[in-house]
């Protein structure tokens, strides 16, 4: 699963997507966007492994997902969409298609009914409400992407 939320590193897709949207920048989505990854909010995350240390049993694996999965386009479009309410969107921020890295996966999911049932945990954050809390923390923390080194941030990891 996919995790998302305030300080990911901007390699990642979603850190990634706001950077671009706060700096006028296309949106580079991989291949026809429809590879699609499960997401989870950082912080349900956290709560899960929290969950497993205290309640879990030893010996035994617990897979820690939302299942929402959603398309890295729908991903994208969903940002768009929270970005316009909250800010004057530049006229260079447009989806763009570029090549698919090698051997970069079509989908991402598991199965997390074990830890719900046994361990009677669930994710609480919802993928839009996490998606805009992700969006505000970068909107208000720009300083952040400064701490970065621009190459870090504008390089495509993977590229030959």
């Amino acid at each position: 699963s996919n995790n998302y939320g305030p300080k990911q590193h901007p390699e990642k897709l979603i850190p990634k997507l706001i950077y671009n949207i706060l700096n006028n920048k296309s949106l580079p989505i991989y291949g026809d966007g429809k590879n699609t990854r499960e997401w989870i909010f950082v912080k349900d995350h956290c709560e899960a492994l929290l969950k497993v240390f205290e309640k879990g049993k030893v010996g035994e694996f617990y897979n820690i997902g939302s299942n929402k999965n959603l398309n890295n386009l729908e991903i994208c479009k969903y940002l768009i969409n929270i970005a316009k309410e909250k800010i004057k969107i530049g006229s260079k921020v447009k989806i763009k298609f570029v090549k698919d890295r090698p051997g970069h996966d079509i989908r991402y999911a598991l199965n997390s009914k074990k830890i719900k049932t046994k361990l009677k945990w669930s994710n609480k954050i919802d993928l839009i409400k996490g998606l805009e809390q992700t969006f505000l923390w970068y909107l208000e923390n720009e300083k952040y992407y400064k701490s970065i080194l621009k190459k870090d941030i504008e390089n495509r990891i993977g590229k030959i």
